[in-house]
């Protein structure tokens, strides 16, 4: 499996959207599912699906899809 699939699963797993919704749309808040908590429960999985630890400041800015791609490359994970 590759990064993005696992990255993907991870999206699919937390909200419970389908493949087609993850895109640059998908935004915190934007969905009911992606609220406070579950912005923490996605964090946590995607540190422990890449074994790496977000720094609170990077934590705060995943706010989108898209941007979460940007940041783990930030963490040596390759889209």
């Amino acid at each position: 499996m590759t990064n993005l699939e696992k990255y993907n699963s991870i999206f699919i797993e937390s909200f419970g959207v389908d493949l087609g919704a993850l895109n640059g749309e998908l935004v915190y808040q934007s969905i009911t599912e992606w609220d406070s908590v579950g912005h923490m429960a996605l964090i946590a999985a995607i540190e422990e699906q890449f074994d790496i630890f977000i720094d609170i400041d990077d934590i705060i800015e995943f706010g989108s899809y898209t941007i979460g791609m940007d940041i783990l490359k930030k963490y040596e994970v390759q889209m």
